[in-house]
């Protein structure tokens, strides 16, 4: 097993500025629900602002330039992406309006055969204590100062950039695999069923989850439709229950 790998002399990181003011903004942006973000980045013309704006901050009249579109059409977009709290305004001394990118978001979307899915969006924090958090993946934690000049940033920045990288290759090998692995329950569980249903049941069962009401929980669904899959299971010679709970055959 991997583990996240961190500098013996490196401690619990904390904060060091006390409680930040209450922000609703913010306070919306944390608990953002994923079909808002993929409303509002459903325009080709807001994911064309971000991306300009990802490189420099920009004034009005520069983005419709840029898009091709009115000044006011570009304000429209403008108001909805502020009022989600992905971008904001500052004034210069010329009193021109210029507008950037405000928070670090991750969206994730999940299509497959088997299911669909977005997770939430979340603005990641550089403390997270990410010790024990990933089992299944290595990383390198440098020491907190220890990246203080530009060479040592840039060569940071560096490993982080390949880091993501091989993050994303792994996550499309994790998609393929897992659908490769729901083909093969599928094949065995039959596809007139519902297979990804079962196959859930079947991955807490594996997990040493053997009661009906364990399985309800983690599952996330009714005892009843659970005792409906595994009678199913049943029949179909995947799963039996003894004296000590439900077992895989």
């Amino acid at each position: 097993m991997t583990r996240v790998r961190r500098p013996a002399n490196e401690g619990t990181a904390t904060g060091g500025r006390g409680e930040a003011a209450f922000s609703p903004r913010v306070a919306y942006l944390r608990v953002m629900d994923s079909a808002v973000l993929l409303d509002l980045l459903g325009n080709e013309n807001r994911r064309r602002i971000l991306r300009l704006l990802s490189q420099k901050p920009c004034y009005v009249t520069e983005i419709s330039e840029y898009l091709g579109v009115s000044p006011k059409a570009v304000i429209d977009h403008l108001r909805k992406l502020e009022e989600t709290g992905l971008v904001e305004s500052r004034t210069d001394d010329q009193r021109r309006k210029y507008f950037h990118i405000s928070r670090n978001l991750r969206l994730e979307v999940n299509v497959s055969p088997y299911g669909f899915g977005a997770k939430s969006a979340y603005p990641p924090s550089p403390s997270l204590d990410m010790n024990g958090r990933c089992p299944h993946v290595t990383i390198d934690l440098p020491q907190d100062g220890a990246t203080e000049g530009v060479a040592d940033l840039a060569e940071e920045l560096g490993r982080l950039e390949d880091l993501e990288n091989e993050l994303s290759l792994a996550q499309r090998w994790v998609q393929g695999r897992v659908t490769d692995v729901l083909d093969r329950l599928n094949d065995r569980i039959g596809a007139d069923a519902d297979s990804r249903f079962l196959a859930d049941i079947l991955v807490a069962i594996a997990s040493g989850t053997d009661t009906v009401a364990g399985i309800s929980a983690e599952v996330g669904a009714p005892e009843g439709a659970v005792e409906g899959a595994l009678e199913t299971l049943t029949e179909r010679g995947l799963v039996r229950e003894d004296g000590d709970g439900w077992r895989i055959d």
